[in-house]
Order: C-alpha cells, then structure tokens, then sequence
C-alpha cells in the first residue's frame, strides 16, 4: 500500500534556486523567518486555513514561494525481520 508524505518546497525568487524539505520544522532548521518573510506559526496557520477551504497549499511572497504538497513512497519490507 502506497504513503503520503508531506513535502514542503521552496522556491526562492530572486536566484530560482528550489529546495525540498519534509516538514515546515526542517525548513526553518535551514532558514530563518525573517529571511523568509513568516514565521513558523503563521505559515503552518496559513496552510491550515488554506486547506480546509480547499485551495491550493502556496504561501508567496516578495521573497519566496512555499508549496506544501504531498510525496507518494511505495512501501516497502526493508529492514524487517522475516518470520520464521
């Protein structure tokens, strides 16, 4: 059965330059709101907001663009044990 795993992509305006992240947490390990323009809370407030109205998950602004999507992971039996 297939997985869902939460991506987060960053595209950064100004030089096009894209990063990929899995989760809102790992981003701003690498970035600081400040240089992103938001702040963790809000950016996860919008993504909340935005979802339950069923719009697209994009956050943009004069700096940056963030996508919050979805990555399919085929599942998989690596690193279990066998039953014997």
């Amino acid at each position: 059965m297939p997985q869902n795993r939460n991506v987060i992509m960053l595209r950064i305006l100004a030089t096009d330059d894209f990063e990929f992240f899995g989760s809102p947490v790992s981003l701003y390990d690498k970035h600081t709101a400040n240089e992103l323009l938001i702040s963790q809370k809000a950016l996860n407030n919008y993504f909340s907001k935005q979802q339950l109205a069923s719009r697209p998950l994009v956050y943009k602004n004069s700096y940056c663009e963030i996508h919050k999507g979805s990555l399919y992971v085929k599942a998989t039996t690596r690193g279990r044990k066998k039953d014997s």
